[in-house]
């Protein structure tokens, strides 16, 4: 598994928070995310509403204070308070929406700059749903006429979320249409930790395909 530096990047299936169903795996990486402030981006929704209810959700179940980090667009990307903040937090979540909108205001801004480095000096990224999907080397877009370029914060891979094994297609065209020798699909609520030396661990049925025809396998442990 291509690893994250020294840090931890957790990309989660996806989910509503407010049902539980995101519960098992918060706790896993919130467990791994040092004492301090987790910083909610909402780039890919551009909902106002979205990160109030995450505060709240946080707070209530994990006792963690939450800081909404105001990236809704590219010129908020660039600015130096939030990168600064990206950088500062104890951790990043990404909040989930529509990967295009994820992209359109990160792609080769300072805030992306600052998401890298990050994982590189040990600290923690998450990614949940259509933001997760965008942490790979390609995505494909909303309406899923073209494959785009993704973040590259997971190197040699694509994403698959909402994942259902049994109709595995989508990832499989993907997978060819992006050349990326590996392909990751996570179930709602299930999720997959990428951390240092090239570990990795699964929180619920995550998983992986090594080429468009070969055999979907599950991933666990560590590599």
């Amino acid at each position: 598994m291509s690893d994250s530096a020294g840090g931890w990047l957790v990309l989660l299936g996806g989910g509503e928070f407010s049902f539980g169903e995101t519960e098992e795996a918060d706790r896993v990486w919130l467990e791994k995310t040092p004492k301090g402030v987790v910083g909610f981006v909402p780039a890919a929704s551009g909902s106002v509403d979205y990160g109030r209810h995450f505060t709240a959700y946080l707070g209530q179940h994990f006792g963690r204070e939450v800081e909404v980090i105001p990236v809704y667009r590219d010129r908020d990307a660039r600015r130096t308070k939030n990168c600064d903040r990206i950088r500062d937090v104890a951790a990043v979540y990404l909040g989930g929406g529509v990967a295009d909108h994820l992209l359109e205001a990160f792609d080769g801004s300072p805030a992306l700059e600052a998401l890298a480095a990050k994982l590189a000096g040990g600290g923690m990224v998450v990614a949940i749903a259509a933001a997760a999907q965008a942490c790979g080397v390609a995505v494909r877009n909303v309406s899923g006429t073209k494959v785009l370029p993704g973040l590259g914060l997971l190197p040699g891979a694509v994403v698959e979320t909402n994942f259902d094994p049994a109709h595995d297609r989508r990832l499989r065209q993907l997978l060819e249409q992006s050349a990326a020798p590996r392909g990751i699909g996570i179930p709602a609520g299930a999720a997959l930790l990428v951390g240092p030396g090239g570990s990795f661990e699964a929180v619920g049925d995550v998983f992986a395909l090594g080429g468009p025809d070969a055999d979907l396998v599950p991933m666990a442990g560590e590599e």
